[in-house]
């Protein structure tokens, strides 16, 4: 993983070296630990937060901390889960986040799994365009398939956007004026995240 060290969020540090996590109220106290590590890193647009060590994390204490973390900072920042190989543990934040209406990004040495609110139909295929690449403008998608207008390309990656499946920048088009750049929420091996 080509993240700097200040963007990994370990979980069970957050937690006091606890390795589960139960209930809204310590979910709450350890989503504050979370959040001012996050406020005190301004700059950083992407945060991966390691499972290493965590051995349960019920419903509610993934609801409140992992998933209300993502939630809140929507098209601004992105949160991304590594570590995770118990299925328990995917499954009660995936149940979170599909409660919150909240798509997350686990990422698995090179590849990923979302969980969380599945994307509509009509964006799937803009999104795994997206996941692929390091950073993509609605331009390339829409040149990357037949009959696509730059207008629907435009739409589908804006949709992502305010969904919390990608972020996004600002940058320059070839005809002047400003083209947005979509990013994957950690891509891992790469690390563009302007």
């Amino acid at each position: 993983m080509n993240e700097r060290a200040a963007n990994v969020i370990a979980l069970i540090d957050m937690m006091g070296g606890e390795t589960a996590g139960w209930g809204r109220p310590m979910g709450r106290q350890v989503f504050e630990r979370i959040r001012e590590f996050v406020d005190q890193r301004p700059r950083e647009r992407v945060f991966a937060i390691s499972m290493a060590g965590i051995e349960h994390l019920d419903f509610s204490f993934a609801s409140e901390t992992i998933v209300e973390i993502a939630r809140r900072h929507r098209g601004e920042k992105g949160f991304f889960i590594v570590d995770l190989s118990d299925d328990d543990l995917r499954d009660n934040i995936d149940a979170a986040a599909v409660k919150k209406e909240q798509p997350l990004v686990v990422w698995y040495d090179g590849s990923y799994k979302l969980i969380g609110m599945p994307p509509s139909q009509g964006v799937r295929e803009a999104l795994a365009f997206a996941l692929e690449r390091p950073a993509t403008r609605a331009s390339e998608f829409a040149s990357a398939r037949d009959g696509m207008s730059i207008a629907n390309s435009s739409s589908k990656f804006k949709q992502l956007w305010s969904g919390g499946f990608l972020l996004r920048s600002d940058g320059s088009a070839e005809t002047g004026g400003t083209e947005f750049i979509y990013h994957p929420i950690a891509k891992v091996g790469h690390t563009t995240y302007a």
